[in-house]
């Protein structure tokens, strides 16, 4: 079982807990330095600093995936069919080092994937015409937005903990299906920041949702936390299939279809639970790290673990990571997601800032 996964367990056993003792030692450690680091932003003995325009965080408070890159794209495609252009500053996770900022631009896209990292690449391939920018510095990369593109605001994608610039709209986003694990911080736990910092975020966004009530216990909780800040709801939307060529079939295409279920992300469990609800057999599962760069030998190891299945369904971004080696000759496709925020509201408290 992967360690992330035990993680996210509360019941666990004597033995369970005794091996995990040491991290929670870590953890500890972990966390005085959080909580250091926090109190000097908040008592501007650091100083944050500030854009000449709205700035909108989108991040969590966990490890692994809750759906903030779906979250930024669905915010920037619904601020750009407003009138409001925006550009996004990512950090670039995964990307070789470049002294070129900009991922994307209205004359296309300048970096490839292994250069701008996989989900900055793919936010500038589905947002054409929204400038992407990545770079550990967003005060700096966004005062480049500004003066090259004039946009009228900035996205961060996974900003919650970038405190060294001052934001407008602080969005955190919560994955439904695990909460908050444990409870415990970081290496014990999935926690980033104690849940007490939740107090930073102005609107709560609970992603992959699928059954209202169960989700009723966590609303209580945040609400026990930060009573004043409105808590949303999203799912994820499949929209198509798409092959490695830019081939564009329907979903129900692959109905009833036996497949491997290729991921590398930070959640491959909630993608295979995707497919099957698609409609799909998901007889085998091939699972890598999040951000995996894959190898020829990968590759290689595919065209022999797809036998005794129709097809290999993957997810968008592992598809842009696998762009690099010659993969036509296999029976692929990338299911493409979009985020559905079940209150128009959201929106509603975004666009207030312009």
């Amino acid at each position: 079982m992967r360690l992330d996964y035990i993680l996210y367990r509360k019941d666990k056993s004597l033995g369970m807990r005794f091996l995990l003792f040491p991290l929670y030692l870590a953890s500890i450690v972990y966390g005085w330095a959080v909580r250091l680091r926090t109190a000097l932003y908040a008592s501007n003995l650091l100083q944050a600093k500030q854009l000449l325009c709205p700035v909108i965080s989108v991040g969590n408070i966990t490890a692994g995936g809750t759906g903030k890159t779906p979250l930024v794209m669905a915010l920037a495609q619904r601020l750009r069919e407003n009138g409001i252009p925006v550009a996004i500053l990512s950090r670039g996770y995964k990307g070789k080092r470049t002294s070129e900022l900009v991922v994307s631009d209205d004359h296309g896209i300048r970096l490839s994937c292994g250069e701008a990292g996989d989900e900055p690449y793919l936010m500038a391939k589905r947002l054409i015409g929204t400038p992407v920018l990545i770079g550990k510095d967003r005060f700096f990369s966004g005062r480049i937005a500004l003066q090259r593109f004039g946009v009228r605001g900035v996205i961060l994608d996974d900003g919650f903990q970038r405190l060294q610039l001052r934001r407008d709209l602080n969005i955190l986003l919560i994955d439904s299906t695990i909460g908050f694990g444990d409870g415990h911080l970081l290496p014990r736990g999935i926690l980033r920041e104690p849940l007490t910092h939740l107090r930073r975020a102005d609107l709560f966004m609970l992603t992959k949702v699928g059954d209202r009530e169960a989700c009723q216990p966590l609303e209580r909780l945040l609400k026990r936390i930060h009573p004043s800040v409105p808590v949303f709801h999203s799912r994820y939307e499949p929209l198509g299939l798409i092959g490695p060529g830019g081939e564009w079939e329907e979903v129900e295409s692959l109905d009833g279809e036996k497949v491997l279920a290729l991921s590398g992300i930070a959640d491959p469990s909630s993608f295979s639970s995707l497919l099957k609800k698609c409609g799909m057999k998901v007889i085998k599962q091939t699972v890598f790290p999040d951000h995996h760069r894959y190898t020829r030998s990968d590759v290689a190891s595919l065209e022999e673990t797809v036998e005794g299945t129709d097809w290999i369904v993957t997810t968008e971004k592992d598809l842009v990571r696998l762009g690099g080696y010659e993969i036509g000759h296999l029976p692929i496709r990338a299911l493409r997601i979009e985020m559905r925020v079940e209150e128009e509201a959201f929106f509603e408290e975004v666009m207030k800032l312009f």
